[in-house]
């Protein structure tokens, strides 16, 4: 195989490669009949970056999230539930330490370089809700900090960027299909338009939609359908892009084991069920009850100017509109309105009670609807779920006729986001040294709310269709928040030397409105103070051979979720804040690259979500907004190593190692440590000490071969360590066939063929909340593909 590696030195470069019309995600790079993979080892930067490989993308099937696809990254852990990635609830990313799940926002994420608008489960949006995977062209990862400019108001740690593809020069349609066990199907066609009008105007229109089931017992229905558009244009001296996307999501979820003797006992059931069975306490853990809804469009238009000599200038306006549902099946109806003794209005159907506060629980009727009490003496003999249920919840423990009732209940999410982006560059020559003064700023305003609804199960003894008006509105809110950010950079080159200097600011405004007036309106000033980061680049005799050192502080604001429990005191809170140190070297040769990074972080003032959700089961009536507190902070320090070579023309091997020591820091008060299971020293929950991955690829002819395995080690799930998830390997190969190669009866004509978890290894995934979601076994796919 003919390589071409590459340390891009500045974004430019990036942009130029993926522009390329050969280049496609999930296709290794054709030209001239020569198989060439390019293997990007990081941009020339004060820190540590990486971005995908062809092969890292061949390895996941189309049908699969596009998060999937960095896991191989030094540093990087992406862990899923769902084997395609269907389940938001259960999908995490560790990166040193750093999580996104559902406790946690620590990562930031950025689409084309434009803002994701959070990436937690209830109203965020992931980048699988922006990007259809045959859409993606790369994912650069910064581990420990990002670009000055970057759009991110909660990247404590790294960021992640998923650039999508650019229109291709020559007209043509892409059609393919994707196959694979649970039910997994995938239906994908795009229209490249070629040159539009004759000019540089070029432009894409793609159409996707899968369906899967999930892998535990079959009973979830998944469903995805996503539009998307793309135009690129020279005007003159500037270059226009537009995007467009949308996405309609339905995902059933998976739950987390919440002991280590739950998944010794079962590790391939994680307690949800694919049978109604009419017991309502049993059905709360019916899957089809626990789902996610999500609909989300977004857009961009930017525009670069090369204004003079020396000067550019950007911008962008963008706007995204996300609405969604989360759903449970809570095992009663509530109680909100005192109907003195008679039919109970929730279960007859009265007019709906807006706010207010329980009365207590319904958990069955009798003919006419009056509530009822079990027997006197009864002792229930349910044994499943959470331990057991009480005699009120047992039909056993009621007389005959007795009716049980139960809830559906909606928690509804909106959010509406416009923002614009203004940047310049400029570089001169000042006292005979190379000067690059850059600056930006950076405006959203952004509106969510969220509303719970309680909607009575018509008939439990039947189903789980439910009436449509709901009984109960429980709250109603919204939260509006303001983001400003500024930025000023300097970089100088001084012979070999490099040195970057740069101050940021993040100015936010967090808001809480009670719709229905039953609890004060709340205001949080979220701003950092002015963050500095700089760094020096070095380039060394060594052909090839740069050392890099860089340091940045980060910032997280506080997040709009924090104020959703109107009794939670908020005097205490302060924004979250990272001090990042990275030092390495990285190398380009011929046949071989490699990245070493030495990296120390400083977490303050961290903000901890503890559920409620543990196993004595959920409380529905409050969610899973839990408590919220700063706990002192994080510290992590490790090694990340990771290198490509060029065995020969045909065979490449690529490995990366990453060793990490994440601690708490604990809040400086023992009492308060004590009260929330925290103990300064003790490693971070969610967070492996030590990841290996090895990617073997082999090409000749029409064939691309790749086989990867991931050692991750063990990760403590509980705060005081008594529930660990064990260490793990995972394999995953692909096989790949450019049917040109074959005859030309085959022209434009491909199949892939995918195997993750080859070995099916039994193993805990993701983890938040005190719980673990089980990992995914063994699946195959394959997708046929078909351009003209």
């Amino acid at each position: 195989m003919n390589d071409a590696r590459i340390c891009l030195r500045q974004p430019a470069a990036i942009a130029l490669l993926l522009a390329a019309p050969h280049v496609t995600a999930g296709e290794p790079v054709q030209s001239d009949g020569v198989v060439e993979e390019v293997v990007v080892i990081g941009e020339s930067r004060t820190y540590a970056n990486n971005m995908v490989t062809d092969s890292m993308l061949n390895q996941q099937t189309p049908v699969t999230s596009v998060l999937s696809v960095i896991d191989n990254l030094p540093g990087v852990s992406i862990q899923e539930g769902d084997t395609y990635g269907f389940d938001d609830w259960s999908t995490t990313v560790s990166i040193r330490g750093f999580q996104v799940s559902l406790d946690e926002q620590q990562i930031g994420m950025t689409i084309d370089g434009l803002p994701n608008g959070n990436s937690n489960y209830g109203g965020g949006a992931k980048a699988n809700r922006y990007v259809d995977s045959e859409n993606l062209a790369g994912v650069a990862v910064s581990q420990g900090t990002a670009d000055i400019a970057s759009r991110s108001n909660e990247a404590l740690g790294g960021t992640l960027d998923f650039m999508t593809d650019a229109p291709e020069r020559e007209s043509g349609f892409r059609i393919s299909g994707t196959f694979g066990e649970f039910d997994a199907e995938k239906y994908y066609v795009r229209y490249d338009t070629g040159s539009l009008f004759g000019s540089e105007t070029y432009a894409w229109v793609s159409a996707s939609h899968q369906t899967a089931t999930d892998w535990v017992n079959g009973a979830a229905e998944q469903e995805r359908d996503h539009l998307a558009l793309k135009l690129t244009s020279r005007l003159g001296q500037a270059d226009l892009t537009g995007y467009l996307s949308y996405d309609d999501t339905h995902e059933d979820n998976y739950q987390r084991l919440f002991s280590a003797a739950e998944f010794e006992a079962n590790p391939e059931w994680d307690r949800l069920t694919d049978e109604w069975s009419g017991i309502p306490y049993i059905d709360q853990l019916y899957r089809r009850g626990w789902s996610t809804l999500r609909e989300n469009l977004f857009g961009y238009l930017k525009l670069d100017v090369e204004a003079t000599p020396g000067l550019s200038l950007s911008g962008a306006v963008y706007f995204h509109d996300n609405t969604g549902r989360g759903d449970w099946v809570p095992p009663y109806l509530v109680n909100v309105t005192d109907d003195a003794g008679g039919p109970e209005s929730e279960f007859t159907g009265a007019p709906r009670v807006d706010g207010g506060s329980l009365l207590g629980l319904i958990t069955f009727v009798d003919g006419s609807g009056r509530a009822l009490a079990p027997l006197d003496g009864c002792t229930s003999s349910i044994t499943f779920p959470y331990g057991g249920a009480g005699a009120e919840f047992d039909p056993a423990c009621f007389a005959p006729g007795a009716i049980p009732v139960q809830s559906y209940r909606h928690t509804h999410y909106a959010k509406e986001r416009t923002g614009v982006t203004a940047d310049f560059a400029w570089d001169a020559e000042v006292g005979g040294a190379a000067n690059t003064l850059r600056g930006g700023v950076w405006y959203e305003d952004y509106e969510r709310d969220e509303y719970r609804s309680w909607h009575r199960i018509t008939d439990t003894r039947v189903g789980f269709e439910y009436e449509d008006e709901s009984y109960w509105r429980q709250y109603d809110r919204r939260y509006p928040v303001e983001t400003m950010k500024w930025y000023l950079e300097d970089s100088v080159v001084v012979g070999p030397v490099t040195a970057t200097l740069g101050i940021k600011q993040f100015l936010v405004d967090v808001e809480r409105e009670d719709l229905f007036g039953e609890t004060p309106d709340a205001t949080v000033d979220s701003d950092s103070d002015v963050l500095l980061s700089g760094g020096v680049i070095v380039d060394t005799p060594v052909d090839g051979l740069e050392l890099f050192a860089g340091y940045a502080e980060n910032f997280a604001a506080i997040r709009d979720e924090v104020l959703e429990r109107p009794a939670s005191d908020l005097e205490g809170i302060e924004p979250e804040t990272a001090e990042n140190f990275d030092i390495g070297l990285r190398y380009a040769g011929a046949r071989f690259t490699l990245a070493a990074t030495y990296y120390d972080i400083r977490f303050e003032d961290r903000i901890i979500f503890l559920s409620p959700e543990t196993a004595a089961g959920p409380d529905y009536i409050i969610g899973t907004n839990g408590t919220y507190f700063n706990a002192g902070g994080i510290e992590s320090d490790g090694v990340e190593l990771s290198g490509t070579f060029d065995v020969d023309d045909a065979w490449t091997v690529y490995a990366a190692y990453t060793h990490n020591d994440s601690s708490y820091l604990g809040t400086g008060d023992p009492v308060v440590d004590a009260a929330q299971g925290i103990t300064p020293g003790n490693p971070v929950v969610g967070v492996p000490d030590s990841m290996f991955v090895v990617t073997v690829d082999w090409a000749s002819g029409p064939f691309n071969v790749g086989l990867s395995t991931k050692y991750t080690d063990e990760r403590p799930v509980s705060l005081d360590g008594t529930f660990v998830a064990d260490d793990y390997w995972l394999t995953d190969a692909y096989v790949y066939v450019a049917g040109e190669r074959l005859g030309e009866a085959f022209r434009g004509t491909s199949l892939r063929f995918v195997v993750n978890n080859l070995l099916d290894e039994d193993y805990l995934g993701g983890i938040a909340g005190g719980g673990a979601w089980i990992g995914a076994p063994r699946t195959v796919a394959l997708t046929a593909e078909a351009r003209f």
